[in-house]
């Protein structure tokens, strides 16, 4: 029998290391920013090339039409309808999202024209001028104690309005370089807004299914995305993007995306303020009208711009998109525990 010493010496649990996965979560809290970097890295390895092109951009065309089908069926028109009434939440997400953040991406296309490639530099006024995500904006309303409900009614609206609203704003903002010629009015017609509108026609059969398996419908919302962003990046990589851009180039894009993280979470969290709106509102505002959309950004390039260009324009939104992912999961839980000093 071992001596009893022995026995009472307490165990020593082993810690286990922790795991790959688990880091990267900590880094890289939603799932959809490893996507997009896997995306572009498999973009720039192996691109689109030769006979392949067309049946890429045919592929590309199909999971935009289904996106914004898919969009169509999912945003619920009737409580957009209904959740109008909160005026001055929706208003100012409203006003904040394609006013302040139009300013603010000519703005940075202005400061980054001198130092940037042409094209890149016009990304910064195209993601200005996006929608707000859904699900993203949702997800950390929610997280952060937000107004949920308010939240779903304001991304909805926005996406609704952005359809129409963001290529007009950029035909207006970029002038001859943002010229919307009746090719590209077709495109936008046939692409976008006729699949989104015979998703809402059929919502009230669809919306309910769709509302049952939501994790299969964000997975093949996610895949369109990453198909269009794949198709026009790619022929950026083989109009030679990484050789028309060197790290002084790729360091300005990234300073210009925090300035406008900075400006625009910044900017919402003191309108809220401003406005007197109440603390969930507050948190739905931030939310909402700081995030933007590449669900809408990258079926809008490729519908608005050669594919060689679309991928050149596409890159600030990109970079934005992720940060802004990483950034929210982040702000969200010290929103909830009250711990959000920084933004008081």
């Amino acid at each position: 029998m071992a001596p009893l010493y022995r026995l009472a010496q307490p165990c020593q649990a082993r810690v286990a290391p922790p795991s790959l996965v688990s880091m990267l979560s900590r880094i890289f809290p939603d799932r959809f920013v490893p996507v997009l970097f896997a995306t572009i890295l498999l973009a720039s390895l192996l691109p689109v090339r030769g006979a392949a092109v067309p049946i890429a951009q045919g592929a590309s065309t199909a999971a935009i039409i289904f996106l914004f089908f898919l969009n169509g069926v999912r945003l619920p028109r009737d409580e957009v309808l209904h959740g109008i009434r909160n005026w001055k939440l929706q208003g100012s997400a409203l006003a904040f999202c394609f006013g302040f953040m139009a300013m603010l991406g000519l703005a940075a296309q202005a400061a980054t024209a001198p130092l940037l490639p042409a094209t890149l530099a016009l990304g910064f006024l195209f993601l200005g001028i996006l929608p707000s995500t859904v699900q993203s904006a949702t997800a950390a309303s929610s997280l952060a104690g937000g107004n949920v409900a308010a939240s779903v009614v304001a991304a909805a609206l926005l996406n609704l309005s952005g359809v129409a609203l963001s290529p007009l704003l950029f035909a207006l903002l970029a002038g001859a370089e943002g010229e919307i010629h009746g090719e590209a009015v077709l495109r936008i017609v046939s692409i976008l807004l006729v699949p989104f509108v015979a998703g809402q026609l059929v919502q009230r059969s669809l919306r309910p299914w769709v509302l049952a398996h939501r994790g299969l419908a964000t997975f093949m919302d996610r895949t369109a995305i990453a198909i269009a962003v794949y198709v026009a990046f790619s022929a950026a990589v083989v109009a030679g993007i990484w050789g028309l851009l060197d790290g002084r180039e790729i360091a300005i894009v990234f300073a210009a995306v925090t300035a406008l993280l900075a400006l625009s979470f910044g900017g919402a969290w003191a309108l809220g303020k401003l406005l007197k709106l109440a603390r969930a509102d507050r948190i739905t505002l931030l939310f909402s009208g700081a995030q933007k959309s590449i669900a809408v950004g990258a079926p809008l390039a490729a519908t608005l711009f050669p594919p060689a260009i679309a991928g050149m324009v596409l890159v600030p939104i990109l970079v934005y998109h992720m940060a802004q992912l990483i950034l929210s999961a982040w702000i969200a839980p010290a929103l909830r525990s009250g711990q959000g000093v920084v933004l008081e």
